[in-house]
């Protein structure tokens, strides 16, 4: 395992965390200002608008933009 592979494998459960983090503190915030918010139905819409943002970041590190990040 490289050195890179190491730091993140340390870092592997509060990056994991912070993602749990960001999804449910935005289904918090839908249950406020939606209060009759189907749960299922957001949470899906949520894991949707992630992975997108995923997928976009995915999708510009394959296209370089963070190789001298």
């Amino acid at each position: 395992m490289d050195v890179i592979q190491k730091e993140l494998e340390s870092r592997k459960s509060e990056i994991k965390k912070a993602m749990e983090l960001i999804f449910k503190a935005n289904m918090k915030i839908t249950d406020w200002d939606v209060p009759e918010a189907d749960d299922s139905e957001a949470a899906n819409i949520l894991l949707k608008i992630l992975q997108e943002t995923l997928d976009e970041i995915k999708a510009d590190v394959t296209a370089g933009k963070y190789d001298y990040y």
